[in-house]
């Protein structure tokens, strides 16, 4: 603005009075200079070394490896967020999201617990390779499914699936070791006894902590289980929570344990700004998702042009983000899950499939990005991504 134009606002020569002031009276920050980025870069890194301390199993399909920096600390972090791993398995460079199972009050390490995933290529590597000792890259602590105190309530219902009960397991250490003013019901399902992590850490938490409730679901259950079997069902949900709908509830797990709750929780008016989910990765099975053309298989293959760079072969049923790494390329990604936006590819022809759900800003939809990490080719296409090496 012009100074012309300034000095005839009103308000103006007062505060260019308090600034000559503060020219003679105030401090000199010119020693300070960089340190703002200094303490950025410590509380928000884009990337840490991390190093395996120690190796805890958890189930027979499922380790925790907890994480120590290499050097330097660790940065602060929300319960329910992530870290992504970067990894490179047989020549292809790739990363995984896994959310931080130990609670912000233990500043000293995270810990990571993965489950296998048949024919997973990082779940396998990790579990079959890691040892105590191991050197790991993540980027720095990420993710929006964390509690807000000023939104949230204290009545929370937590339904977990599988690993999903990773950022869960956070939440709840936190909410014990604080001793913080929260009711918590966690209901948590799992095909089989065998399968629940943390099952002995919960059931001790739940009898120490009066406002945590832990109710264990088994979809088929061995001679002799006493607990809640089957499906985690609005009924089920209903007797051992209460009226749900003055509660928050957060669902982590499948893809399917979601379509399946999500049902069950709109069947009971539970209104959707009272409902948060944490994005678990691309479904399983796309074809499955509402919306997916008829005459399209997942095992469908197409040519896929990249701008500046090769044409590759995709298959319809394998997200974007996954063919391009297995070409080579190394697009920028983090979540996996359509939510942070990272891996942002603009369709210059053809089409793809995206899951209903997916964040993704009109602006975007209306230029042609997508989230490549939960877009599936239908076609032939031209697209630019940001290939860094």
């Amino acid at each position: 603005m012009k100074p012309e134009i300034a000095a005839q606002l009103e308000g103006y020569q007062d505060m260019l009075q308090l600034a000559q002031a503060a020219e003679i009276l105030g401090e000199d920050f010119r020693t300070e200079k960089g340190a703002v980025a200094t303490y950025l870069e410590r509380l928000h890194p884009a990337r840490l070394s991390l190093r395996v301390s120690r190796i805890r199993t958890e189930t027979p399909s499922t380790k925790t490896f907890r994480m120590v920096p290499v050097d330097g600390v660790l940065p602060p972090f929300q319960a329910g967020q992530y870290v992504s791993l970067h990894v490179e398995i047989d020549g292809i460079r790739t990363n995984r999201p896994l959310s931080i199972a130990s609670p912000p009050t233990q500043s000293g390490y995270y810990d990571l617990t993965v489950k296998r995933v048949p024919g997973g290529l990082v779940s396998n590597y990790l579990l079959d390779n890691l040892q105590a000792g191991d050197r790991l890259v993540s980027s720095g602590p990420d993710g929006c499914f964390v509690y807000n105190p000023l939104l949230h309530g204290n009545r929370l219902v937590f339904i977990a699936g599988g690993s999903g009960i990773t950022p869960f397991m956070s939440m709840i250490r936190e909410t014990c070791d604080r001793g913080l003013d929260r009711q918590i019901t966690l209901i948590y399902g799992n095909r089989s006894e065998d399968d629940v992590i943390y099952h002995a850490a919960l059931t001790g938490l739940a009898e120490a902590h009066p406002n945590f409730t832990y109710v264990p679901v088994i979809e088929k259950p061995g001679p002799g289980y006493t607990g809640e079997t089957g499906f985690m069902t609005g009924e089920l949900m209903e007797r051992v929570t209460g009226d749900l709908s003055g509660a928050m509830v957060y669902l982590c797990g499948p893809s399917a344990m979601y379509d399946f709750c999500l049902g069950e929780l709109q069947a009971r008016q539970v209104l959707a700004r009272r409902i948060r989910r944490e994005m678990f990765g691309p479904p399983v099975h796309v074809s499955q998702c509402p919306g997916w053309p008829a005459d399209i298989s997942e095992d469908q293959s197409f040519a896929v042009s990249i701008v500046g760079g090769p044409v590759v072969t995709a298959r319809a049923g394998t997200p974007l983000l996954t063919t391009f790494e297995q070409a080579g390329l190394a697009p920028p990604s983090q979540c996996r899950s359509g939510e942070c936006s990272l891996c942002r590819t603009r369709v210059l022809k053809g089409r793809v499939f995206q899951p209903a759900g997916v964040p993704l800003r009109q602006s975007d939809r209306e230029q042609g990005y997508v989230h490549c990490c939960v877009s599936y080719p239908l076609e032939d296409l031209e697209v630019l991504i940001e290939a860094k090496g």
